[in-house]
């Protein structure tokens, strides 16, 4: 849906012209998977699909909500009223920013929002933080906060962690908030530094598949804090603050410090991966700084090993995408985002595209799954005001 068409549905809302219509895209990790809350690195590029909302100020303390994805009433809120666990629907995104922004002390007296999407929902892309992001510039814009972007990830990222309930990391907020055309974003997700590394993947003749499994997870889902939970006490027992502190030529004995027993076995595995794929994004930085844009494809596919025999959140049809994509000849292949689902990335020659897709649809249809959805993922702009 485009930025027209959000503008007159909202007219047709709220009975007068929002104030300006913005942007926000979902991304596809590259590489750097359950590091962001280790304090590791992370390597992001946003997608073309994009969450857009046409909003207005209001000043009587009303937040009014509505999605053309989701449809039904006008949903309305008290600013005074909002509260982490109040909501449970798609509305505890965006009341969840305006929450947080209030939290922070910003002057944000209430807001019309009408919202569209074309980020698909639980396929691992953060269809949930490209909503956070759009509406948190929005109104940054329209009360003049001037908050620098890292800054307004951080409250997305609060929004989620607090409002909603979902222990996520900085990663998605701030790859949709910052990311720009034609790059990945290399993330430090302790100190927030960035460096946008070239990703020209159609100049270099290559291309990169998305694969949504069609497979829904959900953040706030139990699996997902264990994980996180185990990270924790894994850095509390080798006495660093997180998992990023652990260094790769000193994962060894690190592990070995862990023990063998039931429970140390658990962390260890969730160790391993950690270090060892902050290991992974630093090889793909440097290939992709020095040119070597085929050689990135070894590395996804070890990322993808890890998480599913270390961190153990991979599943049959993201395994099924991965081990079909390179019989089918792609460079490399991983799962991508949060796991427990989603989607599978897959980088292949330009000429291989359509083959490696059938292959996949086929595969998926022989072992009686849904049918896949597959789509070409172009590194594109971060969030925006389109008018």
């Amino acid at each position: 849906m485009g930025a027209q068409q959000v503008r007159e549905r909202f007219t047709e809302l709220y009975g007068a012209e929002p104030e300006g219509v913005w942007a926000a895209p979902g991304r596809v990790n590259l590489i750097g998977e359950h590091t962001d809350y280790n304090d590791g690195f992370v390597m992001p590029f946003a997608l073309p699909h994009q969450a857009v909302a046409a909003v207005s100020r209001r000043t009587d303390g009303r937040l009014r909500l509505h999605s053309a994805d989701i449809g039904g009433e006008v949903a309305e809120f008290d600013l005074e009223a909002l509260a982490p666990g109040t909501d449970e629907d798609w509305t505890a995104y965006p009341a969840g920013v305006v929450w947080a922004l209030r939290e922070a002390g910003h002057p944000v007296t209430g807001a019309d929002v009408h919202l569209a999407s074309t980020v698909p929902t639980g396929a691992g892309l953060s269809s949930s933080a490209a909503l956070e992001v759009v509406v948190a510039l929005a109104l940054d814009d329209l009360f003049g906060l001037d908050l620098p972007r890292w800054k307004l990830a951080r409250l997305c990222q609060r929004a989620e962690n607090v409002y909603v309930g979902a222990p996520t990391g900085i990663m998605d907020q701030t790859a949709s908030a910052c990311c720009e055309e034609g790059h990945a974003l290399f993330l430090d997700t302790r100190d927030l530094s960035q460096r946008q590394i070239p990703f020209d993947l159609a100049a270099e003749g290559l291309r990169l598949l998305v694969v949504d499994t069609q497979v829904k997870h959900a953040h706030s889902g139990g699996e997902y804090g264990k994980r996180r939970a185990g990270c924790e006490k894994g850095a509390a027992l080798l006495g660093v603050d997180a998992l990023r502190d652990v260094p790769y030529d000193g994962l060894d004995a690190a592990l070995e410090r862990l023990g063998d027993e039931e429970d140390g076995a658990e962390v260890r595995r969730l160790v391993r991966h950690v270090v060892t794929e902050n290991r992974r994004v630093e090889r793909v930085v440097e290939l992709l700084t020095s040119g070597d844009v085929r050689a990135i494809g070894p590395v996804l596919t070890e990322g993808h090993a890890s998480l599913r025999d270390d961190f153990r959140i991979s599943c049959p049809e993201l395994d099924l995408v991965v081990d079909t994509a390179l019989t089918a000849g792609a460079l490399g292949a991983r799962m991508t985002g949060g796991g427990f689902g989603g989607s599978a990335i897959a980088l292949v020659e330009a000429s291989a595209v359509d083959t490696l897709t059938k292959a996949v649809e086929e595969a998926f249809a022989a072992a009686g799954y849904t049918a896949p959805r597959v789509f070409e993922a172009v590194p594109s702009p971060g969030a925006r005001r389109l008018g």
